[in-house]
């Protein structure tokens, strides 16, 4: 070896307290259940062309999907929490018709600090000037907690998270995905990429541990992928890369050891098309059998909506204490 290139002390990173951050997103801002007054009315009256009849078609496959008992396996970026649609998404798990969920790197921390305090999604413009951004002391101490929660009980980055915020009784942890899926017994799964996350600037960043449990996840999405021949649907949402490449991959070694899930549906939820979601997500997946749509829109509007179709032709609901 001819040289060694010097690196940065981490230990010398400045943190600040989470309250005192500015934060974008708050639990007074979070989206409400939409009740299903009106709903089938709604829908019902939606003309017979292109998206309409899409839309009207993924709800449709969805309930099949659960009348069935096949997964409905929900891939999200963390911009779904932020915009405030983390109540939508748990009405929809608790009402049976979401049976799991993959988040990337940023779900455990938009996630965990709306449990914690009710605030997430940092102000970056603020932080970055005086290098404060991803410094919040409380996100990177329970993101090492979880991951060595992780590792001591062999178990992924998802249910680790939810475990934690469980056993800390965190004050907002109704509004978590990763709480109310451990709550609810439902598969939650984290796929994190190395460096791409602020809690990957501090000195208890374990990344070889993070990696460890979030390849755990995968091969728990390998296992439920697997089981949703003949209808199984697999809905992404503004995740552009991370996501869409980790579910091709899940995907391809459930039909590598179990020869299936064969026949599936799934569908792409963004504000623009981006190549990976369409082609890994919406096109790829479904060549040899089913049904790929791609829908174009604010998350904000169109996820809630979805699940106002959804709860509006959901029959004989189950619905999750």
């Amino acid at each position: 070896m001819k040289k060694r290139f010097e690196t940065v002390d981490l230990n010398r990173i400045k943190t600040i307290a989470l309250k005192k951050r500015r934060s974008l997103a708050s639990t007074t801002n979070l989206a409400s259940v939409p009740s299903i007054t009106g709903a089938k009315s709604f829908f019902d009256s939606l003309p017979g062309f292109l998206k309409a009849n899409d839309l009207k078609a993924l709800i449709e496959s969805i309930i099949k999907a659960r009348r069935k008992n096949k997964p409905v396996i929900l891939m999200a970026g963390g911009h779904l929490i932020k915009v405030g649609l983390a109540p939508v998404v748990i009405d929809l798990m608790k009402n049976g018709l979401i049976t799991g969920l993959c988040l990337n790197g940023s779900g455990i921390i938009h996630d965990s600090e709306i449990a914690l305090i009710g605030q997430t999604s940092e102000d970056v413009a603020a932080g970055i000037g005086d290098g404060s951004f991803g410094m919040s002391a409380e996100t990177a101490s329970l993101y090492a907690e979880v991951v060595e929660n992780a590792k001591e009980n062999n178990i992924g980055l998802g249910q680790s998270t939810g475990m934690i915020l469980e056993k800390k009784k965190a004050k907002f942890r109704s509004k978590s995905l990763l709480a109310s899926c451990y709550r609810y017994e439902l598969p939650a799964m984290i796929h994190i990429a190395v460096d791409t996350d602020i809690v990957c600037q501090h000195p208890g960043y374990d990344a070889g541990a993070a990696a460890n449990a979030s390849h755990h996840d995968f091969k728990i999405l390998a296992r439920e992928i697997s089981r949703g021949e003949n209808g199984g649907v697999f809905i992404n949402i503004g995740s552009a890369v991370i996501l869409p490449e980790v579910f091709l991959k899940a995907l391809t070694v459930a039909r590598n050891i179990y020869g299936k899930p064969m026949n599936i549906i799934t569908a792409n939820f963004d504000m623009i098309t981006h190549y990976r979601p369409v082609t890994n997500v919406v096109q790829r997946p479904t060549i040899h059998g089913g049904k790929g749509y791609n829908f174009v829109g604010h998350h904000e509007i169109m996820i809630p909506l979805l699940a106002w179709g959804l709860k509006a032709f959901w029959k004989n609901r189950r619905t999750k204490k």
